[in-house]
């Protein structure tokens, strides 16, 4: 079903391509910068194909589905190009490489709990720990962009480390719940 928000979430997934070719040359601050702006609309766009799903009563199994396989994708894209193209560098990565693990593994516990007919509600915390690593790699895209304000892209490498505690204590509750969930 192709709602407004079902487009939106596939726009996401369509752009990615489009926003990893402009992070590609770190030392051209027009490319971060429209990339910047690309990775803001994406961000708009994930907000909004959920609120408009709910508030137009169209929440589709479609949508269900697409929405955090577009967050994941775009997320894992970011972090690949920057890290791939040294913005992300050196005991960074380590953040970083939490957030990718988390991700993947939090993306197979649903798949599991899926099948057993369990749902697994987003915390409160999980939100928060999006919306923080929303901004730490939108921070570190901006410093690309404007290299001559070095504390930009040091206010990303700080967010990327609390997103990536939120994301441990995330990731560890999400898998508390699976854990009661199987066999021993």
């Amino acid at each position: 079903m192709l709602t407004l928000p079902n487009l939106l979430t596939l726009s996401r997934i369509v752009t990615v391509p489009l926003l990893a070719a402009f992070l590609w040359w770190p030392e051209w601050r027009l490319g971060y910068g429209i990339a910047f702006g690309i990775y803001c609309l994406m961000g708009i766009t994930d907000y909004f194909d959920g609120y408009l799903a709910r508030a137009q009563g169209t929440v589709s199994k479609l949508g269900v589905f697409l929405d955090p396989i577009a967050d994941k994708i775009m997320i894992a894209a970011v972090i690949l190009m920057l890290v791939g193209k040294g913005v992300i560098y050196d005991y960074h990565l380590i953040a970083a490489l939490i957030i990718l693990l988390r991700e993947i593994t939090v993306s197979g516990l649903r798949e599991f709990l899926a099948q057993l007919q369990v749902s697994v509600p987003v915390s409160q915390l999980a939100k928060w720990k999006t919306a923080l690593q929303l901004a730490a790699f939108g921070a570190l895209i901006l410093g690309g962009a404007l290299p001559q304000f070095p504390w930009v892209e040091s206010v990303g490498l700080i967010a990327l480390w609390v997103a990536a505690a939120l994301t441990a204590i995330t990731g560890w509750d999400y898998l508390r719940v699976g854990l009661r969930h199987m066999d021993t």
